[in-house]
């Protein structure tokens, strides 16, 4: 890892080093505070699980103009909708801190990037990406006049900072730095305000009909943490009166076809699937709709969690820790506890074995169906 200082002037942040190293105690509001900038540029989920943080921020500087360096679909997520940022820019895929496939972007590219925020004058730039390592070397180069962030041992160290460790729920860890900028947080529930586009969108694709729906959702980033399909079809096909809806990203059309398959080997007819069709506002609208969605550790389960709508859910070991739901009254998870590839067993935090197969194939399936009747007989009550 670049362990260069984050200090404009290096001579000055050497001779004068964080005593002891100890990292800041939640502290009070930085003054004069008119720009922010916060950097959050992973996935869908990852940015839905720290909105409590962001929503903290808001209100702890009500008045500051607030810009989220995300990703171009946090923009798609956020746009006309009231969130707690202003605006959103995307990030270049900067090494180390990026989104998908395809090379980094060049350092003229960069360094293009940088000038233009900088030219922005952050009082305030927040560091929400990571451990670090890559991060806060990005955050130093936005020219902010006080920086704040996460940094894991070695990690460049802005100038209120926290330490990065594992296992820790990642909404928990961000509210804790918000805290550290005087901003502490008044919840752990995210939060998503459903808009009458996003159920316009949804009901272009998923017309409105009088019976309950049930959405399932069976991908996921990392396929490893992909429930086998058939079981998920199975699992909706075992809800009494549910319309089930079967939703996938343009990639996703043989998990949907399996899920589809699952269902129909047991209630004996085809679901309604929607593969590649729905944009993220329509994803958001129909979500909303649902009585409840069932799926794994995704960005649409995070997001169906946010809009208010019950979900079932299986997690590996290693996600449980820093992004399963944190509250149980309308969020079952269930659990791989081994963790490990159906094809070779090596456990997701042992490596990558390149197999793309899922690794909480061992949670039986009567389990989750057990979880899905249960929540949804109880969201029929209410």
């Amino acid at each position: 890892m670049d362990v260069a200082t984050l200090a404009p002037d290096a001579d000055q942040a050497q001779q004068h080093p964080p005593a002891l190293g100890r990292p800041a105690d939640p502290a009070g509001l930085v003054p004069d505070v008119r720009r922010i900038a916060i950097l959050r540029a992973n996935g869908l989920g990852d940015l839905v699980v720290s909105e409590p943080a962001l929503a903290a921020v808001r209100a702890a500087y009500p008045d500051a103009d607030i810009t989220l360096l995300g990703q171009p679909h946090s923009e798609a997520l956020l746009a006309g909708r009231p969130s707690p940022v202003d605006r959103v820019i995307a990030v270049p895929k900067f090494p180390g801190v990026r989104v998908g496939s395809g090379p980094d972007a060049p350092e003229e590219e960069m360094e293009a990037w940088c000038a233009a925020r900088r030219a922005e004058g952050y009082d305030l730039a927040i560091q929400m990406h990571g451990g670090g390592g890559n991060s806060n070397r990005l955050l130093a180069r936005l020219g902010a006049r006080v920086t704040a962030g996460t940094a894991a041992p070695g990690a460049p160290r802005p100038d209120r900072w926290l330490p990065y460790t594992p296992y820790q729920h990642d909404t928990l860890r961000w509210n804790e730095l918000a805290a550290a900028v005087g901003a502490p947080a008044s919840r752990v529930d995210p939060r998503l305000t459903v808009t009458a586009a996003d159920l316009a969108a949804s009901r272009d694709v998923v017309a409105e009909t009088a019976e309950p729906l049930v959405v399932v959702h069976p991908g996921a980033t990392d396929a490893r943490r992909c429930y086998p399909e058939d079981r998920l079809g199975a699992v909706a096909a075992s809800l009494e009166g549910a319309r089930v809806v079967v939703v996938g990203g343009p990639a996703e059309d043989d998990r949907v076809a399996a899920v589809a398959a699952g269902y129909a080997a047991v209630a004996g007819r085809e679901p309604e699937t929607v593969v590649g069709t729905l944009t993220l506002p329509g994803l958001v609208g129909l979500l909303s709709r649902a009585r409840l969605m069932i799926g794994n550790d995704s960005g649409p389960r995070h997001v169906a969690g946010a809009v208010g709508t019950p979900t079932v859910a299986v997690f590996t070991y290693a996600n449980l820790a820093d992004v399963a739901p944190l509250t149980r009254v309308w969020h079952r998870v269930l659990v791989s506890w081994h963790g490990g590839c159906r094809v070779c067993g090596m456990r997701v935090l042992e490596g990558w074995c390149g197999h793309h197969e899922s690794a909480t194939h061992d949670v039986p399936v009567d389990d989750v169906r057990e979880a899905a009747q249960d929540l949804w007989e109880q969201a029929a009550l209410t």
